[in-house]
């Protein structure tokens, strides 16, 4: 049984103009220890499918899906109740901005040891002994101190391991990582992904990677799914998809890696990828 099972999942939104479908028809899944990437350009419906899963999207959009499991359990119809008790513990979301994912009026401190004591039901001792223990655990100095710390009193990648610690604090079965490098220069980001890398070994949780970036897709997916204007394109184990991308529109992304340039500037995806992307491809 899958950890996560979403059989055609579909997210429209009311503009002036009509319904617009941000996700059309995507089915994924990922099990118990599986690090699974969702790729494509900024707009593709990635970071939708997953806030769709979490129950984060506004109530005036209209969610289909024909499967919606996690475990076995229907997550599609569950009351409001049931759903807080389960994202936060068992599901968890790395967001893209750290610093607008925290409340400015919070310390960090306060922030995660709020979810240990909703979700744990820890006492004060215990909650603060456990902070202690995940900002460390994410690499954060002096964690005693920073817990007193406001999210502007550090930096993004601070932030971002604040974050972290908050996602990973009740031991998730499945964490959704949303561009979690996005903003972070470069040295930063490789700590980052390694960290990450590095807690997924360890709890042996499901791993759900949204990013735009192939490079970080070769570096920690086991396998991939490629997402283009709320479709599916393609899905296959990460070895595959960069030998042998069957949709045109996986080449066009693998086209436009700087290590695939040719003469003095890289091709585009729109200049590789010029004609409406052929049906979704699925291989094992």
């Amino acid at each position: 049984m899958a950890l996560l099972q979403i059989d055609n999942l579909t997210v429209e939104f009311e503009t002036a103009s009509g319904w617009f479908r941000a996700v059309d028809g995507v089915s994924i899944s990922v099990e118990n220890g599986e690090v699974l990437a969702i790729v494509g350009e900024s707009g593709s419906g990635k970071s939708v499918a997953m806030l769709a899963v979490m129950g984060l999207l506004p109530w005036t959009a209209k969610i289909t899906a024909d499967r919606m499991l996690f475990e076995g359990r229907d997550i599609q119809n569950i009351s409001g109740a049931e759903r807080r008790k389960l994202i936060g513990k068992d599901i968890s979301m790395i967001f893209q901005e750290p610093i607008a994912s925290l409340n400015p009026c919070f310390t960090v401190g306060f922030q995660i040891e709020e979810v240990l004591r909703i979700h744990l039901g820890l006492d004060k001792k215990a909650r603060r002994e456990r902070a202690i223990e995940l900002f460390r655990q994410v690499g954060l100095p002096n964690p005693e101190e920073r817990l007193n710390h406001f999210p502007h009193q550090m930096s993004g990648g601070q932030c971002q391991r604040v974050m972290i610690a908050i996602a990973i604090a009740c031991d998730p079965k499945l964490l959704i990582a949303d561009e979690p490098t996005t903003a972070l220069d470069v040295t930063i980001q490789k700590q980052i992904l390694d960290l990450l890398m590095s807690l997924q070994a360890k709890n042996g949780m499901g791993l759900i990677m949204i990013t735009h970036d192939m490079g970080v897709v070769a570096e920690t997916a086991d396998r991939v799914v490629v997402q283009y204007k709320g479709k599916k394109m393609e899905e296959a184990d990460v070895l595959s998809l960069f030998e042998n991308p069957k949709s045109n529109y996986t080449r066009a992304l693998l086209a436009a890696l700087p290590e695939s340039a040719t003469g003095d500037r890289l091709t585009t995806v729109s200049e590789f990828f010029d004609s409406a992307p052929e049906s979704v491809e699925t291989r094992a």
